[in-house]
């Protein structure tokens, strides 16, 4: 170790403990034996994973390095109620998913990806569409946990930011690229118990290593007002209220979350995710409130950099040996969820790319689909490291996917539960809303006069969409309806005229909004109806169909009778049962 106040690790002792890490995890990994190979474990891992493994997974995606970073941030920027808003919401959309998630398993028990179901469910421009969104979405946050991993290795050792993002970049890809989504879901078990255990410890010494209680005391005149108030209305616009309306979209259009929805095992939907929301929103609010702490101590991160945050406070404040569990901590974060992305990534590619638009569903090799799966993740290390060097704020990367997904939310929803929505509906609606939401979000147009009350009152629709869906989810679409018009009611005379001065906030509830009009207005007057249970029938496994289709060519050699295809029922051939 070297230095007195400010401790850093040599070179070796990183490098050490990098491969001590990803090393074990590779180990790990390696017991998925050549045997197991299959395109449909690699993708969802057969569908029937139980409650530890799939609790202790989702509840590590969730929680990654750029969780535990923004969560400081907003502590740091906002004050005390900063990672409470954080955390709570996030952890509490968590909750959300699973009603929606019992819908959606429901319908395909057998899918790998919601794109997949979508062209079940409507056809190409859907499937890709919402396919696309989670390429650029996963993208991103692979890059945003290379950005993590890149700070941490060169604020606590001599390696650089460079050096950082290329070593965290090759642990992960070492223990993912074998066994894809398998080895992403059996590391996150050790991971998570790591990060909990981790935080128990490591939270309440540096509070009591800065001086807690006392510094909260000489420290109270580093905040502002509004830093200093627990209700600050600063808070809540410029976060809570985004992080409510973004991670919403990020539970429903999110593949790394869905690809967990597809391989839990169907009962144990409801538990899993329950178990999540407790464990995310106590681990993400306790390292937040590192950032409160910086606050009340007047600390500077290195260049104003709000990312050098966590690890700086980390440096100043631990001894050598629980420096080193804090090392593994993040390291341990960021990988759980970057590879959950790779894995997401490689799914899309595989089912939505390769199995639906290039070769078909009944002709799709899957030794070819592990092959794409496996180019998927390299092409994507590579794309994420060289997207890293850009350094971006990891807590604004967040809620701009959020809201770019806020488009999504209600289309991809209504399809699961409404007959009458179509694939043009899904697609107007959805382009509809990122021409609305993109020049919002980033200024492109005065929000001064009537645009700025036009931009003020789809925001207001938006707040009723967003509190709507939250209700629908748990208790139907009665209570949803009276929700959602009464939160509109409730917020209008306090909305209009003043909300659009909150950008960031009103690109997502525009986005919302929007698509929901839209898909709505386009659905309402059609007569036809779709049948959900079509949906079963063209979504199963890709190696199961493979095989039967090999049986069939036997079988026709011999002049017996036309085989089955993936997702027939009874015995019958695939146009039959699309016939019933």
């Amino acid at each position: 170790m070297n230095g007195v106040e400010t401790a850093q690790f040599s070179a070796v002792v990183v490098i050490g403990l990098l491969v001590f890490f990803y090393g074990g995890t590779f180990l790990i990994s390696a017991r998925i034996g050549r045997k197991d190979e299959n395109a449909d474990g690699y993708m969802t891992g057969g569908h029937n994973i139980g409650f530890g493994i799939s609790a202790a997974s989702m509840t590590a995606t969730w929680i990654w390095a750029s969780s535990m970073y923004a969560s400081a941030t907003s502590g740091y920027t906002y004050g005390i109620s900063g990672p409470i808003h954080y955390g709570l919401w996030g952890a509490l959309m968590i909750l959300f998913i699973y009603p929606f998630g019992k819908r959606i398993r429901s319908v395909a028990p057998k899918a790998h990806t919601l794109a997949e179901v979508m062209y079940a469910r409507h056809g190409r421009s859907s499937q890709l569409m919402l396919a696309g969104s989670n390429l650029v979405g996963s993208l991103i946050s692979l890059m945003s946990n290379f950005i993590a991993g890149g700070v941490l290795i060169s604020m606590l050792s001599p390696l650089t930011f460079t050096q950082g993002v290329f070593a965290v970049a090759a642990g992960v890809l070492l223990y993912t690229l074998w066994s894809g989504f398998r080895a992403s879901v059996l590391t996150d078990f050790v991971q998570v118990v790591a990060m909990l255990g981790a935080v128990v410890v490591i939270v309440p010494f540096i509070f009591l290593a800065a001086g807690f209680p006392a510094a909260f005391e000489s420290g109270a005149e580093n905040l502002t007002p509004q830093q200093g108030d627990f209700f600050s209305s600063d808070a809540f616009m410029n976060q809570g209220a985004p992080y409510i309306a973004a991670v919403l979209a990020y539970a429903i259009g999110n593949q790394t979350i869905a690809q967990r929805l597809f391989a839990v095992r169907q009962d144990l939907i409801k538990p899993t995710f329950v178990t999540a929301t407790v464990g995310y929103g106590a681990m993400v609010i306790g390292v937040g409130m590192l950032g409160v702490l910086a606050l009340y101590l007047g600390f500077e991160p290195t260049g104003g950099d709000v990312n050098n945050l966590i690890p700086e406070m980390a440096a100043d404040y631990l001894p050598p040996v629980l420096l080193a569990v804090f090392f593994i901590m993040i390291v341990g974060a960021l990988s759980s969820t970057a590879d959950s992305d790779l894995a997401a990534l490689s799914s899309i590619m595989m089912a939505d790319v390769y199995g639906q638009n290039v070769a078909g569903k009944e002709k799709a090799n899957p030794r070819t689909m592990l092959l794409v799966g496996r180019v998927t993740m390299v092409v994507a290390t590579a794309l994420a490291v060289a997207f890293a060097s850009l350094r971006l704020n990891i807590l604004d990367l967040l809620v701009f996917v959020g809201a770019l997904w806020g488009a999504l939310v209600f289309p991809v929803l209504a399809s699961f539960y409404w007959e009458k929505v179509t694939n043009r509906a899904f697609t107007v609606s959805v382009l509809a809303a990122l021409a609305a939401f993109l020049p919002v979000r980033f200024g492109w147009l005065p929000v001064d006069g009537a645009f700025g009350i036009a931009v003020d009152v789809l925001s207001v629709v938006g707040i009723g969409v967003v509190l709507g869906l939250m209700a629908f989810g748990f208790f139907g679409v009665r209570v949803a309806k009276t929700v959602g018009v009464l939160a509109a009611a409730a917020a209008a005379p306090f909305a209009i005229g003043s909300l659009h001065e909150y950008a960031t906030l009103c690109g997502s509830l525009v986005a919302y909004s929007v698509s929901t009009v839209v898909c709505w207005a386009m659905s309402a007057g059609r007569t036809e109806r779709f049948d959900f249970s079509l949906i079963a029938q063209r979504t199963g496994d890709f190696d199961d169909g493979a095989a039967r289709a090999a049986d069939a060519a036997d079988a026709t050699a011999g002049g017996a009778a036309i085989p089955r295809q993936a997702g027939d029922t009874d015995g019958e051939p695939r146009s039959a049962a699309r016939t019933k």
